[in-house]
């Protein structure tokens, strides 16, 4: 299969491995090393694209991440496809598959194609705004139709079955960009001894010593890149990303790093050893110092027709024939304005191809590589410019003319010359992007002709991101700012010895922007400067001649710089053509602000493994193998995974829910049961104001309770509303331990650091979470007392050990604390251990318990447990408007404390100290076997008309073995005044339950059970 512009030798290609590929259905063949990109120009593909908004032929313009025109979608299944991925930044591979994103029925024949030879009247700048005003009723019509033409390429209909990752990284030094300037920073900061980062977003590291001309001590510039590459990968503290872009700077020197780790293997990540790999990675990386060696883009000239494909940077036509040994064309014309474009028209003639004429924009141009392209006979006309591309689907011939800069008009007889390939350089622009992420201004500089980078603190510039380009300067800028980073992070600055570079003479550049054509730029053929969002010079001076006068309008106004290409070729050429509209100078009218994403991400990369069973983080005790291995079914509560309930196989029928939860409940009321409670929230207090600050955080007093003792606490948001409870345990005068709910541990501790750091930083009070480290063991009810006896030294007398003390001794051998608290209503004793030992000690209890038939119960049965006793769950039974008033807790509140605790005055405002607020209350349900609906509505007359007036509803409901019948709290409206009235629980089926009201406390109100 032929591939009739590839050279037959040169490049970095691998000859030897012939890769298959197709692009819009067709098939073709390129080479391991090639880019889709230099691939499709080898085998003559023209028209890679139809663009944004005019669907223009578009194809091939630059070769690297500012590429705008040759964005296409990979994959053939559903599931395998991936959105707007540049050509010029993917890895061929066997059986690529590639198509473009837009064109319809193909990208050759684009009806919508239609649209761009009127487009300029059709859909000027703000047309969104000017057209389709009426009729109102076409509105929706409108929207679907520009919808559906709009936008670049398509989402996976399908899950993505690869599988994505984070990584979170620490070093001294990042160095972003591996071209001459980043290696050689990466070179000396490393052999200081620092830990040194350096991604590149290329296949492979080198940047421009890949394709350049040259020679460094004397010899090709890439093998001097190898040798310091391969000196890096043998360093242990260097680490290589290449495929690896930094796509956003923020503040702190933290930078995100997008990885491609599989995307050129195939369409999926393959896997080894069964298992798939990962396709691509996001770093997130702090920095000690980051070197921005980002290098910088070549400006296009703006000419009317230089969107018609066979338009290229000239600097693209260079690293296509040197890198990938790809001439995309036969006859070129040069458009330039500085000696660096020369390079091209060199690169082509040593391929063997012809150069028809050079147009250079200055007069007299003497560099050398001006006078080694003379030497060849090549006719360069000087004081000219192309001022106009002509041809459809490829460049068929140019129109060449004298131009006058400073009165943009052309100043002679216009020349017409046949071609294929017209390459232009109007200059480089410092790629500055991420200096500008975190909202630095870059500053225009008059001698480089572009903006450089104002830093933010922690960040240092080397080579062309700051206009240092040639070659012995920018490996010597890159050493000295590598030098810098090292010793700015600690390190003691070493010096390298950089290779030798032929210095070459060059002529100055001249600031060229736009071309000026033989019309004016609103009648002339179209000059486009943001390839990739179709913006026109005539659009950027129709956008001033609107009005438009600042830089960030004219760039919402005109599109110029949105979306994935982000200005990277376009941004100075329309920010000059703005500034001579408004007869100002380029500083004057400034530079729009770039933002993150530098090249787009995909989704998959953002979320890395935070999917599916990681969306959210989960949380396992030290007892949960055990609980596994036991079959346990789990509920997520607040991360953790918590057991459930304990279903039983018997006679070869698996229990229910319904029946495991009555089986344990039954042998918690009458023997004894064991539920880890190891995730309840546990946040160690100390400092000689902890009494003082518990005070004004609890609704009760704890200036007094004494070392050994627990006590319960409610505590309010500032607006008297009940936010979490639990128990506080005194361990010292001045070191307590507090409980709080599972779900509200995090918000708790929070709540504790807002209150002293912004309200009284003053008290000397200091606070830990201890929940991972502890263990807790519930084992509860009557027999507790005799299987604890078992295995600990503390005295359990009921005398010496009484409900509500805490002791220390030793469990099962092991160190422990227990506490003599009860959430069932029954003698219990809460075991806390390290959690390292908690596997020992619960094991311990099953051997010594099983002749008290211990049985192991889940979350499910404690509610059932604590609801039948008329305890709370904040969240559940509260909402955030639930005061403690409200839940029959006026006991828990002191209220003659000295000091106003947190919500004190919202509850003597009169709206709290409402009769006909909603208060908590037991529901009896009139039909014993039926378990109300959490979250039914209660109203009190059945028949009112709809809407009915709705005076509470459920918050917990169960059935209770041991009272055999359902029950339920409830939140009713002056609920505590109502007891023994009657309710109704309308249903969504048509059915309405009656319940009685009653107290909430159902079993063993005095608490005689708890206490024996």
């Amino acid at each position: 299969m032929r591939q009739p512009n590839r050279l037959n030798q040169g490049g970095r290609i691998d000859r030897s491995q012939r890769l298959t590929f197709t692009f819009n259905g067709q098939t073709y063949q390129g080479y391991a090393g090639d880019t889709l990109a230099s691939a499709l120009l080898a085998n003559g593909v023209d028209v890679v694209n139809r663009s944004f908004k005019y669907s223009r032929a578009r194809g091939i313009v630059a070769a690297g991440a500012e590429e705008p025109n040759a964005v296409v979608q990979l994959g053939e299944s559903a599931a395998e496809q991936v959105p707007n991925v540049r050509a010029t930044q993917q890895a061929l591979f066997q059986g690529l598959s590639a198509r473009s994103t837009n064109g319809w029925p193909n990208v050759q024949r684009d009806l919508m194609g239609m649209i761009g030879k009127l487009g300029g009247k059709m859909m000027p700048p703000g047309f969104y705004y000017k057209t389709f005003m009426a009729p109102a009723s076409m509105w929706m019509t409108y929207e679907r139709y520009i919808r559906k033409s709009a936008g670049l390429g398509r989402s996976p209909s399908e899950s993505d079955p690869d599988i994505y990752d984070h990584m979170h990284q620490h070093c001294d030094v990042l160095v972003i960009g591996a071209g001459p300037a980043g290696l050689a920073a990466a070179l000396t900061a490393s052999r200081s001894g620092a830990r040194v980062i350096l991604c590149d977003e290329q296949e492979e590291m080198g940047g421009s010593l890949l394709s350049s001309r040259q020679t460094l001590d004397e010899r090709p510039a890439d093998k001097w890149a190898a040798d310091v590459l391969e000196e890096l990968a043998d360093n242990p503290d260097v680490t290589l990303l290449p495929r690896t872009t930094a796509n956003g700077y923020h503040d702190h020197n933290f930078v995100t790093l997008h990885e491609r780790r599989t995307e050129h293997l195939g369409h999926t990540a393959p896997s080894v050893a069964g298992k798939r790999q990962v396709r691509s990675r996001m770093y997130r990386v702090r920095a000690g110092r980051v070197i921005l060696a980002s290098g910088a883009h070549e400006r296009p000239l703006v000419y009317a027709g230089n969107d018609i494909p066979g338009n290229m940077l000239a600097s693209a036509v260079s690293t296509y024939i040197r890198r990938y040994g790809v001439v995309p064309g036969n006859q070129l014309v040069l458009s330039t304005s500085n000696d660096d474009g020369y390079q091209a028209a060199l690169d082509w003639l040593e391929a063997g191809r012809e150069v028809v004429a050079i147009a250079d924009s200055r007069q007299a141009p003497k560099g050398e590589l001006v006078e080694a392209v003379r030497a060849q006979g090549v006719t360069i006309i000087e004081g000219a410019a192309v001022i106009e591309a002509q041809g459809a689907n490829r460049v068929k011939g140019v129109r060449i003319a004298p131009i006058d800069v400073a009165g943009f008009r052309i100043s002679g007889a216009v020349q017409e010359f046949a071609c294929d390939t017209v390459a232009s350089s109007g200059g480089f622009s410092p790629v500055i992007h991420l200096a500008s992420h975190t909202g630095s201004r870059p500053q225009w500089n008059d001698e480089l002709l572009g903006f450089i980078p104002t830093l933010p603190k922690g960040m240092l510039v080397a080579g062309g991101a700051h206009g240092v380009y040639e070659l012995a300067a920018v490996l010597e800028d890159g050493a000295n700012v590598g030098s810098q980073a090292a010793q700015e992070t600690g390190f003691e600055a070493v010096s390298v010895m950089l290779p030798s570079v032929k210095a070459r003479s060059e002529g100055k550049a001249m600031a060229l922007f736009q071309v000026p054509h033989d019309k004016p730029t609103l009648r002339a053929p179209k000059q486009f400067v943001d390839l990739q969002n179709d913006v026109t010079a005539a659009a950027i001076e129709l956008a001033t001649r609107e009005g438009f006068e600042s830089i960030e309008h004219v760039k919402r106004y005109t599109a110029m710089g949105f979306g994935t290409d982000q200005g990277k070729l376009g941004n100075i050429n329309g920010m000059a053509i703005a500034a001579r509209c408004l007869k100002r100078s380029i500083p004057e009218v400034g530079t729009t602000v770039f933002r993150p994403n530098y090249t787009p991400v995909t989704f998959g990369a953002i979320v890395g493994r935070h999917c599916r069973e990681l969306f959210d983080p989960e949380r396992y005790t030290a007892l949960h193998q055990w609980h596994v291995e036991h079959g346990a079914e789990f509920e997520e509560v607040g991360q953790w995974k918590r057991p459930w309930y304990f279903p039983r196989t018997v006679n070869g029928k698996r229990e229910t829910m319904h029946e495991a939860v009555a089986r344990e409940c039954r042998a918690v009321r009458e023997g004894i049961g064991i539920l880890d409670a190891s995730t309840l929230g546990k946040i160690d207090i100390q400092g000689p104001d902890t009494r003082e600050f518990l005070g004004r955080v609890y609704t009760n007093k704890w200036a007094k309770l004494p070392v050994g003792k627990v006590r319960y606490g409610l505590m309010c948001k500032d607006d008297g509303m009940v936010m979490d409870d639990g128990t506080t345990s005194c361990l010292a005068e001045d070191h307590f331990l507090m409980t709080t709910s599972t779900g509200g541990a995090a918000a708790v501790l929070e709540w504790l650091e807002l209150w002293h750091q912004t309200e009284w930083p003053e008290l000397d009070v200091t606070f830990s979470s201890v929940t991972d480290h502890w263990a807790t063991m519930t084992i509860t009810g009557p027999k507790a007392r005799d299987l604890l006896a078992e295995l600990s030294d503390i005295d359990l007398d009921r005398e010496a050990f009484r409900f509500m003390d805490w002791r220390e001794g030793k469990v099962a051998g092991v160190p422990a604390r227990v506490f003599r608290i009860s959430f069932t209503g029954e003698l219990a004793y809460e075991i806390n251990v390290q959690a390292r030992a908690a596997m020992h000690v619960w094991k311990a209890l099953f051997a010594h318990g099983e002749k008290y038939d211990l049985t192991p119960y889940g979350t499910e049965t404690m509610h059932v447990l604590r609801a039948e006793k008329g305890f709370i769950i904040a969240g559940q039974d509260t909402d955030g408007s639930v005061t403690p008033e409200d839940l029959g807790m006026q006991w828990a509140v002191g209220y003659d404390k000295p000091f106003s605790w947190i919500g004190k005055r919202a509850l003597t405002r009169p709206d709290t100290a409402r009769k006909d607020r909603k208060q908590m209350v037991g529901l009896k349900p009139k039909d014993s076997a039926v378990v109300l609906e959490e979250g039914a509505q209660i109203v009190f007359d059945p028949g009112h008309a709809i809407p009915m007036p709705m005076m509470g509803h459920v918050t917990s409901s169960y059935y209770s073995p041991t009272l055999d019948s359902g029950f339920a709290l409830a939140l009713v409206k002056g609920g505590h005044e109502r007891m023994g009235q009657t309710v109704y629980l309308p249903m969504a089926d048509g059915k309405v339950h009656e319940a009685e009201i009653v107290s909430p406390i159902f079993l063993d109100p005095k608490g005689e059970r708890q206490n024996v």
